[in-house]
């Protein structure tokens, strides 16, 4: 019988050979894949680094390319690089301005009461402003009414002197008017006579009150030409004188030239020459048309009228006597040029209880067709704002 040791030791030797060189075998294919897995990684990574760097080279030559064409466009248009910098252009908002005009933005918008206030006030505006475009109440006019019966508001003069009366102390006793101030009569009460009036009793207009007496002296025929003496002036002056009244005288003149202008006033300081110290009331020059009839002057131009007027005022003030221009609203706004007769008092005739004549004037005849003890039947009224007779 063998033993078991014995018969193994025999083919062992050939086993651990074969084992070694199996062992060596799987450790070496083992060795060449892990190099091959290695080498692979290594592969791949350089890939990737590659693509990436080729991407930048790419992005980096698009960027060139384009800052190359607007660097044409620039050179094309004319335009520097530093011109699109604008916004310099724009200055920077004042903070204070800003604030003002966040405020503004948030404050509440205005009520339905406040645009009604608002509508309501233009309104007002627009009609104020009717008003003052309105010739009759914008106070720079005054309405005239032509010989013809016309209507026409003339545009009031800035450079003549206005009056200043306050018609509400007018006060009127017995069909009289006077001018009182705090209980003191301001004023002087007058009438104007001629042949037409008829036989005057002078004690009797003293007794009524009357202080003064405007005495036609004479005229001219507005169609002959012919100058007479009023059949009635030396019975009046003589009456008035003896009655202890004031005497003032006027003149219906009809000239048409200078000469003629001084041929009537030589004609009026010859007929006073006897009562020149009584004769204290100014010397009227009373120039108009005649209703429904031609007269001499109607032909005369308003400038030509103002030189003709000048000359008879000029004459009489020579001779020492008040020259006076008498006339109606209509006459003395219209038919002369009063700017060159400012130097003479004006003797208006107006009938109506409180004148519209916006300009100065020192004596109103306010009606034809009064009533007073001494003139019987119509009378011309006057009153007086200017003491004559105590100059």
């Amino acid at each position: 019988m063998k033993l078991p040791g014995e018969e193994e030791s025999g083919g062992s030797g050939i086993s651990v050979f074969y084992t070694v060189i199996g062992v060596s075998a799987f450790v070496l294919i083992l060795l060449l894949a892990l190099f091959k897995s290695n080498d692979k990684q290594k592969s791949g990574s350089e890939y990737i680094k590659e693509m990436q760097q080729r991407q930048e080279e790419a992005k980096a030559e698009e960027t060139a390319a384009a800052e190359e064409d607007a660097q044409e466009g620039i050179v094309g248009s004319g335009l520097r690089a530093e011109d699109l910098d604008f916004w310099d252009m724009y200055p920077v908002e004042d903070e204070e301005a800003v604030r003002e005009q966040e405020a503004e933005s948030n404050k509440p918008a205005k009520s339905t009461f406040a645009d009604k206030a608002e509508k309501e006030r233009q309104e007002q505006m627009l009609k104020e402003q009717e008003v003052q475009d309105d010739p009759s109440t914008d106070g720079r006019h005054t309405l005239v009414t032509t010989p013809d019966g016309k209507e026409e508001w003339v545009l009031i003069s800035p450079y003549l002197t206005k009056n200043t009366y306050d018609f509400t102390k007018i006060e009127e006793k017995a069909g009289l008017k006077r001018y009182m101030e705090n209980g003191r009569n301001l004023s002087y009460i007058g009438v104007d006579i001629s042949k037409q009036t008829g036989s005057v009793n002078f004690n009797g207009l003293k007794a009524a009150g009357v202080d003064y007496v405007m005495i036609r002296l004479g005229g001219r025929g507005y169609s002959t030409g012919q100058i007479t003496l009023d059949e009635n002036f030396k019975t009046n002056i003589e009456g008035a004188i003896a009655a202890g009244l004031d005497i003032g005288v006027y003149f219906y003149s009809q000239a048409v030239n200078q000469d003629e202008a001084v041929q009537e006033a030589n004609f009026v300081v010859q007929n006073l020459e006897p009562y020149k110290g009584k004769v204290k009331y100014p010397v009227a020059f009373d120039m108009e048309f005649v209703s429904h009839d031609k007269t001499r002057i109607d032909g005369l131009s308003r400038e030509e009228r103002t030189t003709v007027a000048q000359s008879f005022l000029e004459g009489v003030k020579a001779a020492g006597y008040v020259p006076m221009l008498y006339g109606d609203k209509e006459w003395l706004i219209k038919e002369i040029d009063l700017a060159k007769l400012q130097d003479y008092d004006v003797w208006l005739a107006q009938e109506t209880d409180m004148p519209d004549y916006p300009y100065q004037y020192a004596m109103w005849q306010y009606s034809t067709k009064g009533v007073v003890n001494g003139i019987t039947g119509d009378a011309n009224l006057n009153i007086c704002f200017i003491g004559y007779s105590q100059r």
